[in-house]
């Protein structure tokens, strides 16, 4: 089942995405992680989520400033793993501070969005985010790495 995980701590911004993405049919799932611990938790399949089914999302939009585990930890953590980091990773975040876009991009991110403010403005930015990563962009279908392992 293709999923996509929206890590958000913001009740309203939640909200807003999942009614933008709610028409979209690029991914049959939105979880979402209400901080950053639970974002890792479920990547690894640990805490809450022991008994997930194994599999990883085809994409991770992540949020910068986050409760126990900020944004930044989560992303260094995923392009630090051999197995998550070939996950797209979106910073989609109020933060249009210089210092966090070049620490994002510099640990690996593979896009960082400013949130618009307006609604619209809002719902077609997480549209075209999922669009582009979930059905224009070329991801492989397997990813080898290394000694005979396989991830689909």
């Amino acid at each position: 089942m293709k999923s996509i995980l929206l890590v958000e701590d913001n009740p309203n911004d939640i909200e807003l995405a999942l009614g933008a993405l709610a028409s979209e049919t690029y991914a049959e799932n939105i979880i979402v992680a209400k901080d950053g611990q639970h974002a890792l938790d479920f990547l690894y399949r640990s805490g809450q989520h022991t008994a997930r089914e194994p599999g990883n999302p085809i994409l991770i939009m992540l949020d910068l400033k986050l409760p126990r585990v900020d944004g930044l930890e989560v992303l260094r953590r995923v392009k630090a793993d051999p197995v998550l980091k070939h996950i797209p990773v979106v910073m989609f975040t109020g933060s249009g501070e210089e210092s966090d876009l070049h620490t994002s991009y510099g640990l690996g991110v593979n896009a960082y969005v400013v949130k618009p403010v307006d609604f619209s403005e809002y719902a077609t930015a997480l549209k075209m985010i999922g669009r582009f990563w979930t059905q224009i962009n070329q991801a492989p279908s397997v990813l080898v790495l290394g000694e005979g392992v396989e991830i689909q």
